[in-house]
Formats: structure tokens, sequence, C-alpha cells
């Protein structure tokens, strides 16, 4: 009656650490899901047909000789003599009345259509009318359609990237589609690691690119730019006696030097033509004297200490001494690395800005010194992480904790106008609404999470009812900032270059909305779009047409072709974090084949499950429609044939890529499908679209695999995914015919205490694990004049159900997941034989392989359903059954060590045979993390994982797992520390005597108990 009592203590003690593991898993997934509210309707339409009208010749131009006039007099002539002809003849007047403000850019035109008349307040103003008669040229417009009429601009501050300025179209960089680093690689070839570190040639070339690229997006009608830089320029000669950071001799202060003569007269040069430069740098920047400076005189990166960031203030004051021409810094918090990976160069950011009052302290500091130095910092609300600082992005409260009261006249800041990163099916940025800040608005041209702008994509709606609700919303808006081709990793995607390589005239209609929005929202963003068609492509009005039709379809192919409707229009809670509206392509390009995202969207598209499918087959159809329509069109009607062919094989592209996503989206649904349900008709259709897939897939590699404009998407984690789904059903069948046998082997251990059934073979092995697994007290009894067959079978029956159980487990295609169990439990049962000596070990044996078999059961029971992909669609989607399941699973798991040491005191005494195991457990611990260590904790994930498919494959090529779900690396290593400690207080228990202990060697005796 005492072990009986004992036992359901320590059942109910277990159960009750099982449901503690249950409640801390459920809580850290965290799933959950509620409509998104405010996603933006887009309403796409087709600006009417419009005959192109030819400009006049001006025979006469009379304006002021400055560079920035003249350079926008060049822009008109060059849209002049591309314009194909003249008609008519006109005089063209320019005059302002003073060179500042720059804010003020209104002007007004007047005159006749022979005599035209622009007159302005300011320089500013005067020259966008001039950029604005070329755009009007360039897109077959009247020059004259504003006489009259006095032209201001919304939004006065317009910003782009760098585009691709100093990037070379280096096609073995894009060949193998899998470098997803974000450094662009601008300059590369201009930096040099050693004296004179800079490349003249290349800096030539580099030029060249400079002044083509500011006077492009001067003529568009931009007039800022964001140069990334700002370390690599710094001496820092301010900060106390001028060599404490950089010693004399140091390397680092040539080159800065050498960086601000080669950089400056560029920036010269752009603040001549009207572009206000913005040094553009993650904090903190740092390089390796500059953290070793750091760690000398304040400990470290003492980021909360105000006195830091006077080092940073002093780098600013000599960068804007020594480069006049930049205007101000913007400043990134939220994501950092060492992005420039140039040889003999340590430039480097690191993730250090993480808490409010550390972000404060730094915009204090870069506030106060922008104000005395003329200049501004435009500090950026993007970040990813925890707390106030994690969320200020889309949390209106963490931005207002973040930012409240620091109201300096020079600080911007900058957020992207979605309520998350540059997906579609978002609602706009609740925090654009709110603050006493001077606010921009970042937009994005080359979507990098729609296919890297490979894809037509008008954002034009999308665009106007961004900026029409902000303007209306904060009065402290007061511009944009676009990403001409700025934005994740630049070459996983598709070769296009701004102004340089590949089809980059499609994404540049995304950049043209932005800024002509930005100075008129009520502008009809069909219009714009048809202007961009004439600019680029047909001046043939039913050409025009067709391609104003196809991209008035655009947006439909891609949010139905790239996205689940009904799971992107929820905003769903995971892991802790809110998980953007794609997903299923995770990230960029990886087709992703993992269980927990293909469960989570099932479940939470489960109501609409059949619009989800629908989707797929409605972005085919619309992609066909747009395919067939542009390819009928004739192309003799083009500027050029070339990009007739360019934009067919674009559509083409598309058409294959939408249909290869759509029988994949159909095929993980039904699986998924018949996961839940067992539905024989799901999982027939999930045959059928799984044929379709592998069709699709092969051809969608065979043509586009070795593309480096029109690359493959990433389908590796895909097929991983789909050979796992193939198996679930076998592994069922698999998994009921061990638990079959393995109830049959239990119930002879049950019946065997009958005289009858004690004689059927294995009948004794059977008895043995049973009484001694499910009465650990009783294993020496079990075990008693067990024949050499029997104890054989003792041994062999659960050693072979285990490892059977955890091949169908992981479908037999993660040996590292076994090896790894098999390796446990050798070295748990190692330290135990250790202790023993010459003891029997058999009473251990059976207890320990008796509750191993309950286990077993257990999880055969689960995988004998629908195999393993049942159980892991249930751990990610049903908190009831993984409750129940981690409590009964960790419960059993516990007991099995338990069971081991009841029996083991038996023969050394509960308290020695308690030490024994804490031992036992503390060097498995150790072992294993001490092997992980020293492996690696993200590489070993890694592996894990792509054998067991069950987190995104792409999350530790991309960002790694142990930093998306924020485990420190460190942990493996906390592990061995604390097996190390278990190992001691084992030793402690084990070793110590007390008085009247029994000597080595002798046997404490074992009452006999009649059998029940």
């Amino acid at each position: 009656m005492r072990h009986r009592l004992t036992l359901l203590g320590t059942a109910a003690a277990l159960l009750a650490l099982g449901a503690g593991v249950a409640v801390q898993v459920s809580d850290a997934l965290g799933l959950s899901a509620q409509p998104a509210v405010g996603i933006p309707v887009e309403e796409l339409t087709v600006a009417p047909a419009s005959p192109v009208v030819l400009p006049p010749e001006l025979t006469s131009i009379d304006a002021p000789g400055d560079l920035r006039t003249s350079t926008a007099l060049d822009a008109l002539r060059e849209a002049a003599a591309g314009a194909g002809g003249t008609t008519g003849t006109a005089t063209l007047t320019v005059r302002y009345d003073a060179l500042e403000p720059e804010s003020e850019q209104s002007y007004t035109l007047s005159g006749t259509e022979q005599a035209i008349t622009i007159t302005a307040p300011s320089r500013a103003g005067a020259v966008l009318g001039v950029y604005d008669l070329a755009a009007a040229v360039r897109a077959g417009r009247p020059i004259t359609e504003n006489l009259g009429r006095t032209v201001d601009s919304a939004l006065p501050f317009r910003m782009v990237d760098l585009g691709a300025v100093g990037v070379k179209a280096d096609a073995a960089a894009y060949a193998t589609g899998t470098d997803y680093s974000h450094n662009s690689n601008a300059f590369k070839d201009v930096m040099l690691a050693e004296a004179p570190y800079i490349d003249a040639e290349e800096m030539a070339r580099a030029t060249s690119e400079f002044h083509a690229f500011v006077r492009h997006s001067l003529a568009l009608g931009y007039n800022a730019i964001a140069v990334p830089g700002f370390i690599e320029y710094v001496t820092f000669d301010g900060v106390e006696d001028g060599t404490a950071v950089y010693p004399a001799g140091d390397p680092h202060r040539e080159r800065a030097l050498a960086m601000q003569r080669a950089f400056g007269p560029l920036f010269d040069d752009a603040e001549e033509l009207g572009m206000k430069v913005y040094m553009r740098t993650d904090m903190l920047a740092l390089s390796d004297p500059l953290a070793r400076y750091f760690e000398r005189d304040f400990g470290g990166l003492a980021t909360e200490d105000p006195a830091f960031w006077d080092v940073y203030r002093a780098g600013l004051d000599e960068l804007y001494a020594a480069l006049p021409a930049v205007d101000g810094v913007v400043v990134r918090i939220g994501e950092a690395g060492r992005v420039y990976d140039l040889p003999g160069w340590d430039y480097y950011s690191d993730l250090a800005v993480t808490s409010v009052d550390a972000v404060r302290a730094m915009l204090t500091a870069f506030s106060a010194q922008a104000e005395s130095a003329g200049r501004e910092v435009i500090f950026r609300s993007w970040s990813v992480g925890v707390g106030a600082v994690g969320d200020m992005h889309t949390n209106p409260d963490s931005y207002a904790q973040v930012l409240d009261g620091i109201d300096s006249p020079a600080l911007v800041v900058s957020t992207k106008y979605t309520l998350g990163d540059f997906y579609s099916y978002l609602p706009l940025n609740t925090t654009l609404e709110t603050g006493s800040q001077r606010r921009i608005v970042e937009f994005q041209s080359r979507r990098e999470f729609e296919a890297f702008g490979a894809l037509p994509n008008d954002l034009g709606s999308l665009y106007q009812s961004a900026l029409t609700h902000f303007i209306a919303a904060n009065p402290q808006v007061e511009g944009i900032w676009t990403w001409t081709q700025d934005g994740g990793p630049w070459r996983a995607g598709p070769m296009t270059l701004e102004l340089k390589a590949g089809f980059w005239q499609l994404y540049e209609l995304n950049t043209e909305l932005a800024v002509r929005l930005a100075r008129d929202p009520g502008q009809d963003p069909a219009a714009i779009t048809a202007d961009w068609i004439h600019e680029w492509f047909s001046e043939d009005p039913a050409t025009a047409q067709t391609l104003a039709t196809a991209m008035s379809q655009s947006r439909d192919a891609v949010t139905a072709g790239l996205y689940i409707g009904p799971f992107a229009e929820q905003r769903v809670e995971a892991l802790g974090l809110e998980p953007p509206p794609m997903m299923w392509i995770f990230e960029w390009d990886i087709l992703t084949g993992d269980s927990a995202v293909l469960s989570v969207i099932y479940e939470v598209s489960r109501a609409e499950l059949e619009t989800a499918i629908a989707g797929g087959v409605d972005a085919v159809r619309t992609a066909v429609a747009m395919r067939d329509a542009v390819a009928a069109s004739d192309p003799s009607t083009w500027k050029d044939p070339a990009l007739h062919a360019q934009f067919v094989d674009t559509l083409d592209y598309q058409v294959n890529l939408f249909e290869t996503l759509g029988s994949y989206r159909t095929m993980v649904l039904r699986h998924s499908q018949w996961l839940d349900t067992g539905s024989t008709e799901a999982r027939e259709q999930w045959a059928v679209a799984r044929t379709a897939f592998d069709g699709f897939a092969a051809e969608h590699e065979a043509r586009y695999g070795n593309s480096i404009e029109l690359p493959a998407f990433n389908l590796t984690a895909a097929r991983i995914g789909e050979t796992r789904a193939a198996l679930d059903l076998p592994m069922a069948w698999l998994a009921r015919v061990a638990g079959a046998l393995l109830v049959l082997w239990l119930a002879l251990g049950m019946l065997a205490r009958w005289p009858r059934c004690a004689s059927w073979p294995g009948a004794a092995a059977a008895r043995a694990l049973w009484l001694a697994g499910t009465r650990p007290w009783r294993a020496a009894d079990a075990v008693a004049g067990l024949s050499t067959g029997s104890r054989v079978l003792l041994v062999a029956v659960p050693a072979a159900l285990l490892l059977l159980s955890r091949g169908i487990y992981t479908w037999f295609l993660a040996p590292s997941h076994v090896l790894f169990t098999t390796v446990a439990w050798l070295l748990f049962a190692a330290v135990i034989a250790l202790a023993l000596r010459r003891r029997s070990a058999w009473p251990i044996i059976a207890a320990a392989g008796g509750a191993v078999l309950l286990r077993t059961l257990l999880l055969l029971a689960v995988l004998a359903v629908r195999g393993p992909g049942y159980y892991w669609f249930g751990f990610w989607t049903d908190p009831l059954a993984r409750t129940a399941y981690i409590t009964l699973g960790f419960a059993l798991f516990l007991w099995v060590i338990v069971a081991a040491a009841w029996a083991l005191g038996g023969q050394i005494g509960a308290r020695r045979a308690t030490g024994t195991v804490l031992a036992a457990c503390g060097f498995v611990l150790a072992a294993l993390g001490g092997f992980l260590g020293a492996v690696g904790l993200e590489q070993a994930l890694t592996a894990w994982n792509d054998e067991m498919s069950l987190l995104p494959w792409g999350l530790s090529r991309i960002l790694g797992l142990t930093v998306y779900l924020e485990i420190p690396l460190a942990t493996p290593w906390y592990a061995t520390a604390a097996g190390g400690v278990l190992i001691l207080l084992g030793l402690l228990l084990a070793l110590s005597r007390t008085r009247g202990s029994r000597r080595p060697g002798n046997r404490a005796q074992t009452r006999s108990v009649p059998a029940e």
C-alpha cells in the first residue's frame, strides 16, 4: 500500500510537471488570429485613350544661366529630341524671385501656347516647372496643360535611395540566386583595402553613374538622396586629443580622408543641382578601433549614457565640416550586422540601441548636434524586436514612449506606410497618424516580397490611399522616401538594376507614381500609368490601352498569386511575433514546406478553404489574360520591339510562376485538410495537385533555373515538405502495425500472471517489462529467474520499438534526431551501469524498458492516426490536444527516469539511486550541451530543422533560427553548466555516507511480495 500511494503521488507530480510544460509551450506558441482592420481597397482603372501631342519647337529660351536651371532645360531639350517630332513653335521664359527657400516649390504657368512663361517665388519652383514641361513631353501630353494655373507640391520633401549607383551588373554574382546578403556592394570596386584607398578609374565610372541617377531623379520630381555610409568618412579627430579612437598612423585616418576627397565632389555637384544629400547609417556604426575605445572608456557599448553619444556627435561635426554639401543623416537602429565585407575593412554595425533610454539618449544628442550644425537627422522608426523599441514602428503607444518630448525642429521621423514591412494586405501604419515630430513616409518601388519587381505591379491606387490618408490625418507629414532599388537581398532575385540592367522600367512606374502623388495626391493614378506607358513603351493608342488594361489587372494577379487571401486578411500572432501576410513564401523567393507555417495557414483559412485554393486559379487566369493581350499587340507599334519581347517574357514568367504556386497551394492545403479531417476526397485531391505541382515545378526550373533576369523560385523547402507529406499515410500504417504489436506485447505481459499464459513464448520477458515498468519496486522480483532469451527480449523489444517509433516520427528522414535520442539514452545507461558495477542491471533495464514502452505507446497512438504530419498539425493548431499530449508525454518521459531510479534504489538505496540518476541526467545534459556548443547551436538546429521541416527552411539561410526565436547562442553552454551542477549534486548524494550505511557489497534485503 505504501508503494502504491507513493506511485499515485509520483504520478500526480509528474502530470503536474507535464501540465506546466504544456502551458509554457502554448504560451510560447501563442497562436491567434483576428481580421485585419483597415486594409486599403485598391481600385485600379484604365485612363481614357488620348492622342499623343507633339511638343512645339522652342525657338527661344530666356532663363537664368545657373547650373540647376540649365540642367532642367537640358532635360526638356532631351525630351523634345526624343518626341519624334514637333508641332508649331513657342518661346519659353523662366523667372524666379529668389534662390531660397527650397521648400517654396510653387510656380505659375502663364502666357500663350506660343509664348510660355514660368514664374516662381524661388528657384526650386521655377526649376520644377521646367522639369514638369519635360515630363509632359515624354508622356505625350501638351506642355500647356497647366497654362493659367499655379502648380504647388503637397509634400515638399521627396527623397530617393542611391538606386544602383556603383553596383556592377555582375551576372556571376546573381547566378546562384542564394546570396541573401542585404549589402548592395555599391562602390565595392571603388574602395581599396590599401593606400591609395580609392581606385581612380572605378571612381570615374561611379561618378558618371551618380550624376546620371541624380539627373534622372530630379527630372522625376525628387529633391533628396540617401547615400549609404558615415563612419568610413570620419577620423574622430574631435574626440579627446584627436588620437583617442584612431591613433597616429592608423590607416583608418588616411582612408577616411581619401573617402572625403573622392566623394565630396559628388555631393557638391548634387547640392548644386538642387538635390539634398543625406548619409544613411545603422546605429551603432562601429570599427574595431572605435569598439575598443568604447570598451576602454565606457566599459562597452553604453548606449544609455549621454556621454557615449558625444563621440558620434563629434564625428557628425567632423562630417559636416569635411563634406559641407551633406544635409544630414538617416539613422536606423532596427537592423544591423557586418554589412561592409571588403578585404581589409572593419566597418560594421551592431544592434545595440535596443532600449527606450538608449534611443532617447541618441536622438537627444543627434538632434542637438543637427540644430547647432544647421542640419537634420532622419530617424527611421523601423525596428524588429521586443518591447517599446521593438514595436515602435507599428504601435502608437510604443512610438509615444520612445519619442514623446523629443521635438527638435531638426528631427524627422521616417516610417513605412504599411503596418509592417512592404507587403500587400497590410493596413496603413497608424503610427504615422501620431506624434509631434516632422514625418516622412517610406515607399518601395522594387517590391522585395513580390518577386523583386519582376512582375507587373501597379501600386498607384495603394499609394494614393496612403498619401491622402496621412496628409489628412497628420499635418506633420511633409515628405516621402522612395526606395527605387533597395530593400532586401540584392542578389537573390533578378538582376534588374535601375538605369543599367534588366527590365528596371517595370518598377520605375512605382517610382514615378510615388513622387507625382506626393506632389498632388488628387491626380488620377491611371493617368500616371498611361504617361509611363507612353514614355517607355508605345504611343500607339491601341497598344497603350492594351498595356494600361494589363497594368490595371496587375494587382489582382499579384495579390491572388503570391498571397493566400483568407490568411493574408488576418492579423496573426505566433511565437510572440506577428508573421507577415505572405509566410508560405518565406522569404522573398523560398517556397516553404514546413509544418508550422502550412498548418497555421490552413487553420486560419479553414473556414474559407475553397476560396483560399481558388485564389491560385484566379491568379493564373488573370496572368494568362494579361499575357495573351500584350503578346497579341503589334511589336512594330512599340518604341522598341525588344521591350515588347521583354514584357511578354515577363508575363510568360508570371503565368508559369503562378501555375507552380497555385498547384503547390492546392497541394499543401488539401494535405492539411486530410490531416485535419481524414477525408478520402481531400487525399485524392492532394494527389492530383501533387502531380500538377511536380509538372509545373519541373517546367519552372527548366525554363528559369539558369536565368538571372527572371530567376526560378527556390523550391528546395517545398520539395522537402512534399516528400514528408507523401510519407504520412505509409508512416501511419507502420505506426498502426507497431502499435498493435506493442499492445499485444503489453497484453501478454498482463496475462502472463496466469499460469496458462506464463508459458507462452516471450511471456516472461513481457511480464517483467510490464511489472517493472508500472511497479518498479518489484523490478528485482520481475527479472528473477529469467532465461537468456528472455533477457535478450528485455533489451531488444523496448530498444526496437523505441527506434522504430522514432523512425516513424521522423519519416525515417531525420537520422540526426534518432541518433541524438539514441546517444542520450546510451549515455544515461552508461552512468547507471558504472554505478552498479558488479550488481545486477536487469531490474533497472526492466523498469526503464517497461516505462519506455508506455511512452512509445502514446507516441505510436498519435502517429497511427495520420502519420507524423498529423502529430505536428495538432501540435501547431490544436491547443487542447497539444496540452493533453505534452502533459502525458512529458510525465511518461520523466517516468522512465523515475522508474529507473526506483528500481536502482532496490540495489543501492534510495538516496544513492537518486544521486546516481541525477548524475546520469547531468552527464547527458553536459555531454550533449557541450557537443552542441562545439558544433554551434545555429548549425545544429539548422541540420535538425532541415530534416524535420518544422520551421521555415529559409530562416537559417536568412535570419538564423536562433536570431528569429531569440535563442541565445550560449544556450548549449548553459545546458552544460546545468549538467555539471546536476553531476555534482548527484555525486554528493551517491557517494556521501551516513552513519549506519551498509558497506559496499551488502545488498538490501528485499521482502518477498506475493504476485498479483
